[in-house]
């Protein structure tokens, strides 16, 4: 999993409340049995005018000019603003793994969805709770300026404002240590690899015949 320290990023506005896994990435896109390839399809059924399916050539499909990820000024946004509930809906992890691959590193909203704010921290994205009064200023800013960018500390727990206002955030301490350290579930475990491996052969060496395989 990619670490998380300090980023700083092209900022596009998601100006929608209680936008749903389904509306991340459609339920079609969730037939892949593969962890990659989601970003070209994030967003997909706002972002095309045509019906996207899993296995499509993207060069081919018809772009919505009016969504705001296909305009211009948004173009290698990494940093998004959203409204309140983002990620609600269905469980599926499919939703932060299209928001990673398509390009994006923190999201920042007065509320998310439970499941899919745990999903986020597991998997490389940073999910940043800020007052619903704070989400509006920075959408009026974002819509004011293009180019509009910020940077997020999350060793320091700030967003930094280009003016260089700071705005504190919280973030759950083991969380935190999982981002800056890029560690995974799977992460997390293999720091205890050497601890691993000698349990292991403690215990065959105790109890041999659990190395045996049946053989039919």
């Amino acid at each position: 999993m990619q670490a998380f320290t300090v980023h700083k990023g092209l900022v596009a506005p998601m100006d929608r409340d209680n936008v749903d896994t389904d509306a991340i990435i459609p339920k079609q896109f969730l037939k892949s049995i593969q962890r990659s390839g989601f970003g070209p399809n994030l967003f997909d059924e706002w972002r095309y005018l045509d019906v996207g399916q899993p296995g499509q050539e993207h060069v081919v499909r018809k772009p919505n000019p009016d969504f705001v990820l296909n305009q211009p000024r948004y173009q290698g946004a990494s940093v998004l603003l959203a409204r309140k509930n983002f990620g609600c809906g269905s469980s599926r992890e499919h939703a932060p793994w299209a928001l990673d691959q398509y390009g994006f590193r923190a999201i920042l909203a007065p509320s998310f969805a439970d499941i899919f704010f745990n999903n986020c921290f597991k998997n490389g994205l940073l999910p940043i709770v800020l007052p619903e009064s704070v989400i509006a200023k920075l959408f009026d800013e974002v819509h004011a300026f293009p180019g509009y960018q910020l940077t997020i500390d999350l060793p320091r727990q700030v967003v930094v404002k280009g003016d260089g206002e700071e705005i504190p955030f919280e973030v759950q301490a083991f969380r935190k240590f999982c981002l800056t350290n890029g560690f995974d579930d799977i992460g997390l475990t293999l720091r205890h690899a050497d601890k691993i491996r000698a349990f292991e052969a403690e215990r065959l060496a105790a109890k041999p015949w659990l190395n045996h395989r049946l053989v039919g």
